[in-house]
């Protein structure tokens, strides 16, 4: 499915047993995609009526826009985790606290009031959907038969609070559909993509390493082509955070007690569009981590420094990465 404004094409997957049809994520909301997903279909001879499942990975009005479409069309079920769910159905208030939730987090990363007007109209909230879905929530570990197939929920939060993956054996191949949790070219947004999340890098690296130590011989992501190396993809995202990690310090170093947005400048250059909430969302989730890590410390505005001590060591790391479990004290966390 296109995908023009966040990490490129978006991938639908079809599981057809016979007995069961199922879709592993549906694309986003607009009539280009609905009919894009009607041609795939009907090129195995099937409708949006004879899905019978639908697996959502998560939230994002790319991957669960035409739910309800599907739903409408044969009744299918359409499950997504607990921690989504009400916003997979559409929930108002669960939508309207978001939104309260994106707009303090405006207030305190700095963004000026130009670049949220420009953010606003560039948002897709609830009114985009043609339909939304009744939904079937799950948790961790949840499984689903699909005729001879059997898929496990992994819940690896962080860029999405219900973001899952769903492994299976692919004859005889450890397999996942990992919606964003993995993808082969861009790392998913963290911070920006789901301000609902408290502690999303660190939330994030978790799933990273969950995906690691699963050692799958094959992921199927939610944009773009296979990863034929999910574990060293996985081990590849978490060291560009470290190395964000450090260039996020040596921001906050250069300049003179920084908030977020100046950050996000320094880090990211002039945003549009989206990209104005991911921007100072990802510095702001470093952030977060580091203050958590007592790296750096936030006053009463929302500026942040450096601990003391940390400059020097950030001068010795000609690596220019900076471990994530580090505090101040340079012992692990």
């Amino acid at each position: 499915m296109d995908n023009t404004v966040f990490e490129g094409r978006n991938d639908v997957y079809l599981l057809d047993e016979g007995s069961e049809t199922a879709l592993v994520d549906v694309g986003d909301p607009t009539a280009s995609t609905r009919e894009d997903l009607r041609a795939a279909l009907a090129a195995h001879d099937l409708s949006f009526a004879d899905v019978d499942t639908v697996l959502l990975t998560h939230w994002h009005p790319d991957h669960i826009g035409l739910a309800g479409v599907v739903q409408a069309a044969g009744g299918a079920t359409v499950h997504v985790h607990e921690a989504d769910a009400p916003l997979v159905a559409g929930d108002e208030a669960a939508w309207d606290a978001m939104r309260a939730t994106q707009h303090r987090r405006f207030e305190e990363w700095g963004i000026p009031d130009a670049k949220r007007d420009e953010l606003r109209a560039n948002f897709h909230g609830p009114e985009a959907f043609e339909a939304f879905a009744d939904v079937t929530p799950f948790s961790d570990g949840a499984t689903f038969d699909i005729g001879t197939d059997t898929l496990r929920a992994v819940h690896v939060s962080g860029h999405a609070a219900g973001l899952c993956l769903f492994e299976f054996d692919d004859d005889g191949a450890h397999a996942a559909f990992t919606g964003d949790a993995l993808l082969p070219e861009y790392t998913p947004n963290v911070g920006g993509a789901d301000v609902r999340v408290e502690h999303p890098l660190r939330d994030y690296v978790a799933g990273l390493e969950r995906v690691a130590a699963a050692d799958y011989d094959v992921a199927w992501p939610g944009h773009r082509d296979r990863i034929d190396d999910p574990t060293g993809r996985a081990r590849e995202i978490i060291t560009h955070h470290e190395h964000r990690a450090w260039r996020v310090l040596d921001a906050v170093r250069r300049l003179d007690e920084p908030d977020t947005w100046a950050v996000s400048a320094d880090l990211f250059g002039d945003l549009h569009g989206v990209h104005i909430l991911h921007g100072p969302g990802e510095a702001d989730a470093h952030l977060r981590h580091l203050a958590e890590a007592g790296v750096v410390h936030r006053d009463a505005d929302r500026r942040y420094r450096l601990a003391d001590g940390i400059a020097a060591r950030l001068a010795g790391r000609s690596d220019e990465r900076w471990p994530l479990t580090e505090g101040a004290d340079g012992e692990r966390r």
